[in-house]
């Protein structure tokens, strides 16, 4: 079926009981389309039943069939929409991996699938049963490069004897009696080494650099002073 027509917008789409996208459209036997909640509301509170467009009263209550069309048509349309309201993804974002073309940012990744997913491609791991079983952590880059290669777990744990990244199991197993740490911290104490490191490291550099300044200045004081001994000399 071809794809919803990009440029038509909302109304073209909408219950004209609710105002708002179709959900579960059905049709009367006139030919009008509304969302079966509203349709059957709107007859709960009629003492005939009559079609809200056109007035044309039925003698017995129709039992409104769904429109297939106008569902499938208002379901493109709401995809599509929901992809023009998300972010693409920007300089230091996680990209969704599923996404073709224009990439967006994702919402979550997957550590059992090794996937980062957009808000539109994440829906499945919400609805199908199997799938919510999988563990979705905030979106990570290189998402492989993150799991352990022995268990396929998260690391998310540093060993401080081995000085390397565990997950779980390992504390378990080659690590068990190991001393370990959650890795944040871990990270948290070797950016703050790094950074004292590098202040240390800027002040030898100043100190170098006034001390190249000073021998500068003796040698040009030596200079000028061998050059007044040689004048007096002459």
């Amino acid at each position: 079926m071809a794809s919803a027509n990009t440029s038509w917008s909302e109304e073209n789409f909408s219950c004209p009981i609710c105002l708002d996208v179709f959900s579960s459209p059905v049709s009367t036997p006139c030919g009008h389309s509304f969302c079966r909640t509203c349709i059957n509301k709107f007859w709960d509170e009629q003492v005939q039943c009559k079609c809200p467009i056109c007035n044309q009263i039925f003698d017995t209550r129709p039992d409104p069939q769904v429109n297939i069309f106008v569902s499938e048509m208002a379901d493109q349309f709401r995809t599509t929409v929901r992809v023009k309201e998300q972010p693409c993804v920007e300089p230091g974002e996680v990209p969704c991996d599923v996404c073709t073309g224009t990439q967006l940012k994702a919402v979550k990744s997957c550590l059992v699938c090794f996937i980062s997913y957009c808000q539109t491609h994440l829906e499945p791991h919400q609805r199908v049963t199997v799938l919510k079983k999988h563990r979705l952590v905030e979106p990570m880059d290189r998402l492989e490069d993150r799991m352990c290669k022995k268990h396929d777990r998260l690391l998310e744990l540093f060993c401080q004897t081995e000085q390397e990244c565990v997950c779980q199991y390992c504390t378990e197993t080659d690590h068990k009696s190991h001393p370990v740490v959650p890795l944040k911290e871990e990270y948290e104490v070797k950016t703050a080494l790094l950074g004292k490191i590098e202040a240390e490291v800027q002040q030898m550099i100043q100190e170098r650099k006034l001390k190249i300044n000073e021998i500068k200045d003796m040698v040009e004081y030596s200079k000028k002073d061998a050059d007044g001994v040689i004048a007096d000399g002459k």
